[in-house]
């Protein structure tokens, strides 16, 4: 099969590898579309050095079972599934018992730990691929498998009250989809971004106000989501934080934070929070919510073949929405 691999840091390989075979609590995956997840930039730029090398990266995968092990579970061959970042985890450990499986010392992940799905085929244990809505396309349920789970998360750590004023720093692939979650719950959203295209963007999911980052929002927030991984963007968004108020920090990395000025920035009961990963049941909840509030991927897709262009694009600022890799033919 064809795959993408990531051998050193800044360089994405087109090679040849064997298809990979099941394990018996695993499915092979032909894939049909995966999205290209600014952690998969940090993982060819060595910001994430990759656990395994070479590595194939990718790990928001639409595909077609075509084969499942003999304790592969409820999915059969010819389902369509989701391959998310979240890859292994022990199932044993004390955060797995009480509910916090994306804190496990043993957890493992598509693109990093194992192949992911910049390739023609990949595997991935029965029990952590997705069964996934109907109503969307490959393309628009790419981007949903990290992007929207992981800001659905972040969202959640942000404490939102009902109704609230939610800032969002940042606006790509993540971004525009948490937004219209918070959008369709009742929420008045201000998208914070140094982007000149994505404000109109932003606006026309239904932001209340979409504007510079260091001019900060209209009004004060009661939440706040970093998506860009810019530390520099930490003070500026507290600063924005009315009394009580929530900075969730969303993504793998995120460059150096300055000092913070304790009276300024973090009195009067503000919290910063990371986010770390995701555990399954975040990613059903998402996906109900998007089936729910119909939620509307903006894509940029590219062929197969250009991924490595895709990667560029992305560290460039050039992609609206999300990017996304298709197969030929499909």
């Amino acid at each position: 099969m064809r795959a993408w691999v990531v051998r050193a840091p800044g360089r994405l390989d087109l090679v040849r590898l064997p298809v990979p075979s099941p394990a018996p609590d695993e499915l092979l995956v032909r894939v049909r579309t995966c999205g290209v997840c600014r952690t998969d930039l940090h993982v060819r730029d060595g910001d994430l050095p990759p656990h395994r090398s070479p590595v194939v990266p990718g790990h928001e995968v639409v595909g077609e079972v075509v084969a499942a092990g003999p304790r592969a579970g409820e999915h059969a061959v010819g389902d369509r599934v989701g391959v998310p970042w979240l890859r292994h985890t022990d199932g044993r450990c004390r955060f797995c018992r009480r509910g916090q499986e994306n804190l496990c010392p043993h957890s493992r992940y598509t693109g990093w730990d194992e192949d992911g799905g910049y390739a023609e085929y990949l595997t991935v244990p029965a029990a952590y691929a997705y069964a996934l809505p109907e109503g969307f396309t490959d393309e628009e349920l790419a981007p949903l498998l990290c992007a929207g789970i992981i800001g659905y998360r972040a969202l959640r750590r942000a404490d939102l009250p009902e109704g609230g004023r939610l800032g969002i720093y940042g606006f790509g692939g993540s971004a525009h989809l948490t937004a219209q979650v918070a959008v369709g719950r009742g929420a008045r959203v201000h998208v914070l971004t140094r982007s000149k295209a994505a404000p109109a963007l932003a606006l026309e999911l239904g932001a209340a106000s979409a504007g510079d980052a260091e001019a900060g929002p209209p009004e004060p927030l009661d939440a706040a989501i970093l998506f860009a991984p810019v530390g520099d963007l930490v003070p500026v968004a507290l600063s924005a934080l009315d009394a009580g108020g929530t900075l969730s920090i969303a993504g793998i990395y995120l460059s150096a934070i300055p000092p913070l000025d304790y009276e300024a920035l973090l009195f009067r009961e503000r919290t910063v929070r990371s986010v770390t990963a995701n555990t399954r049941e975040d990613g059903r909840e998402f996906l109900a919510a998007a089936a729910e509030h119909r939620i509307r991927t903006t894509v940029m897709p590219y062929p197969f073949e250009r991924a490595d262009a895709a990667l560029d694009d992305l560290a460039a600022g050039g992609v609206r929405g999300a990017a996304v890799l298709t197969m030929a033919g499909d």
